[in-house]
């Protein structure tokens, strides 16, 4: 199993950027493709991007495409996400998730979830 811990979220302004970090723990986060999802209040968990286990391939949603970068270092066990030119609409609690399998763009379908760590960006 891995256990997964995510930082870096606050309150930014609208145009602004943040960085994300997902630390892993137990099992070495090289072994899972990675993901980052968000959910923001009275909806449900969104697909923001995931990264495959050696960084060679990514997927964004359209939503966060050119302006989300995820990368990752498996020397350092974590997994970050890049939010540049950042929209109230990116306001949400941003989830680190792992997969062994394929990665996909359904939440249900990843194994392993941080706690989250909250975005919020101000008009």
């Amino acid at each position: 199993q891995v256990q997964l811990v995510e930082s870096g979220g606050g309150l930014v302004q609208a145009g602004g950027s943040l960085r994300l970090s997902c630390a892993a723990s137990g099992r070495t986060v090289s072994t899972y493709n990675m993901g980052w999802f968000r959910q923001a209040p009275g909806r449900e968990r969104e697909f923001v991007t995931h990264i495959s286990r050696s960084g060679d391939s990514t997927r964004y949603a359209d939503s966060v495409k050119g302006r989300f970068t995820i990368s990752r270092d498996n020397a350092k066990n974590t997994v970050y996400l890049q939010m540049n030119s950042l929209k109230p609409e990116d306001t949400a609690v941003y989830y680190c998730a792992a997969r062994q399998w394929i990665a996909v763009v359904s939440p249900g379908e990843w194994h392993y979830w941080g706690q989250g760590t909250q975005v919020t960006v101000s008009s």
